[in-house]
């Protein structure tokens, strides 16, 4: 099991006003799964979200990734699990605008110390398999469209090989027909044994997972398997 969250609460807390945002939340999601997480806006999927990728804790619960329970990490301890496990895609691609493709999907190698003879093959290897054309690997990335910006991400995300790559609405910024290219792509990754959690609003995003989890006002209202 790659991910298990056990009665998860978040709750914040400013002056004497306290917001419960989840509210004991339970699920497992196994190593290969590929699981939509879908909610409105105030749902608490975008706080789940924040679990899920070690960049916050839970208030109380347990939550257990990749064989170690992280909910009472420290956050140098979350980072140590962000950079070694955890490959993340945005709605905003967050690419450097004057490095190249390649760069940009080699920079977390530099962050992990990886040795600087391997970096570019590695990079070329995960940009091939994340499907951008080898003829714009050399290309800046605001010379790319934005169905290419995403692939780089997408690619950046996979380059260090991790546990988990967690997609928040990957498709945001993008056109029908490029967004659903990008959701090909992560059907593809799937394939290949990938694990990807995809968070989204959007129903028609959510049915390209093969599981949608649905939260609304912080509590699991369904958890259905898509029947291909």
């Amino acid at each position: 099991m790659l991910i298990t969250c056990k009665n998860i609460t978040k709750s914040y807390v400013n002056g004497d006003a306290e917001t419960v945002v989840l509210k004991g939340v339970s699920f497992e999601i196994e190593k290969g799964e590929y699981v939509a997480i879908m909610g409105p806006s105030g749902s608490g999927k975008s706080t789940l979200m924040h679990l899920l990728g070690a960049l916050d804790t839970p208030t109380s619960g347990t939550y257990i990734f990749d064989g170690r329970d992280i909910s009472t990490f420290s956050d140098d301890e979350l980072a140590g699990v962000r950079k070694e496990k955890i490959g993340f895609v945005f709605q905003a691609f967050h690419l450097l605008p004057r490095a190249s493709a390649l760069r940009n999907v080699m920079l977390p190698l530099v962050y992990a110390n990886f040795p600087r003879g391997q970096r570019e093959a590695k990079a070329r290897e995960a940009l091939t398999l994340a499907g951008l054309e080898e003829s714009r690997f050399n290309n800046l990335s605001n010379q790319l469209s934005g169905g290419q910006m995403q692939r780089v991400a997408i690619a950046r995300a996979l380059v260090n090989d991790p546990s988990l790559i967690l997609a928040d609405e990957p498709t945001g910024n993008l056109d029908t027909a490029t967004g659903n290219i990008v959701l090909e792509t992560f059907e593809e990754l799937n394939k290949q044994g990938k694990t990807i959690i995809l968070i989204t609003h959007e129903l028609e995003v959510a049915e390209h997972a093969k599981r949608v989890i649905q939260v609304r006002d912080g509590i699991i209202t369904s958890d259905k398997r898509i029947r291909r």
